[in-house]
């Protein structure tokens, strides 16, 4: 897996010139995203198979603060999924390859109507592929 690059950005900053901890979770949305588009899984075609995958936790572990203009690596990992829940992991490195943050971040799988799906049975193909990443 690649890790996903964000370059903060002059308006994640607050007053102080510090990134805005609320950024760290958008860009856990936004690797998230790219990790799925890398699995060949992206988030269109699972919506068009009528999946949605709400986030029901996240968490995160602030280390070292960025600023306007540095470049963030995000590494995502699975750490579970037994085809209910989908939980995340988020390593986040500044371009010296120091800890910024650590993160994780659970999701539930449901149909269009908000009904929970069991995976493994109404979608091996993809149950399979995220069970091949557990770390």
């Amino acid at each position: 897996m690649t890790p996903y690059i964000h370059h903060v950005q002059y308006y994640e900053t607050d007053k102080m010139g510090i990134t805005h901890h609320s950024n760290y979770i958008r860009w856990m949305e936004e690797a998230r995203i790219d990790f799925l588009n890398q699995i060949n899984w992206p988030m269109t075609k699972l919506e068009e198979m009528g999946l949605i995958s709400p986030v029901i936790n996240v968490n995160c572990d602030y280390k070292k603060t960025t600023t306007f203009s540095d470049t963030v690596s995000i590494m995502v990992s699975v750490t579970e999924f037994k085809g209910v829940k989908l939980h995340l992991a988020y390593v986040m490195k500044n371009e010296n390859d120091e800890l910024v943050c650590k993160g994780t971040s659970s999701h539930a799988f449901l149909d269009m109507e908000g009904r929970p799906i069991k995976m493994k049975k109404d979608y091996p193909e993809f149950f399979d592929a995220i069970n091949q990443l557990i770390h």
